[in-house]
């Protein structure tokens, strides 16, 4: 049985990460081609970088034998924990690496730093919705027409927030932008 392990993304994983999220937004059957080309242009490697200089938990590397398999993205939302795509690469399909995929994130991220995680799915998505299902979410509403005219369902999973302090989001400015580049950032 394959050891699978989860490790935050770090700058050389970048590429990897991009090439396979490209690949997962171009072939997936559930959202429209508007979607697909607004998803791949807001989630470039600049938006990925953004994301390690936040938390290199963000991009959440899943591994089946120490080989890169999958990956978790997500980003802070004002104390919530939004997770904008999760798969499993072609070359993991049809092995367990997304039941590990979705205990792995839960794992690290119910760190008592958010209230809660959650994500949008298509209705139509019923291996997601299972899977989801299956480590404590629920589909919270269906919300119609909510991007680019096509249905979504709020899924969330509570999480227990025991910290003070909250995050503004995904967008470092400029100022953190600048830092990053000057390798002065966490």
């Amino acid at each position: 049985m394959a050891e699978m392990t989860a490790r935050a993304a770090t700058p050389a994983d970048i590429d990897l990460v991009h090439r396979e999220l490209m690949d997962v937004i171009a072939t997936s059957p559930y959202y429209s081609d508007r979607f697909k080309a607004h998803e791949m242009g807001r989630l470039n490697r600049n938006f990925l970088r953004t994301l390690l200089a936040l938390d290199p938990w963000h991009v959440m590397v899943l591994c089946s034998d120490g080989e890169p398999g999958g990956v978790m993205v997500s980003g802070p939302e004002c104390g919530a924990l939004f997770l904008y795509w999760g798969w499993v690469f072609p070359s993991h399909r049809g092995t367990t690496l997304g039941v590990f995929a979705a205990r792995a994130f839960n794992g690290h991220w119910d760190n008592g730093r958010f209230h809660k995680a959650y994500t949008f799915v298509r209705p139509e998505n019923k291996v997601t919705r299972v899977l989801l299902k299956r480590h404590g979410y629920s589909e919270t509403c269906l919300l119609e027409k909510h991007i680019f005219g096509q249905d979504y369902l709020l899924v969330e999973k509570p999480y227990t927030k025991v910290t003070e302090d909250y995050d503004s989001g995904a967008n470092i400015g400029r100022l953190g932008l600048l830092k990053r580049r000057l390798g002065l950032a966490a």
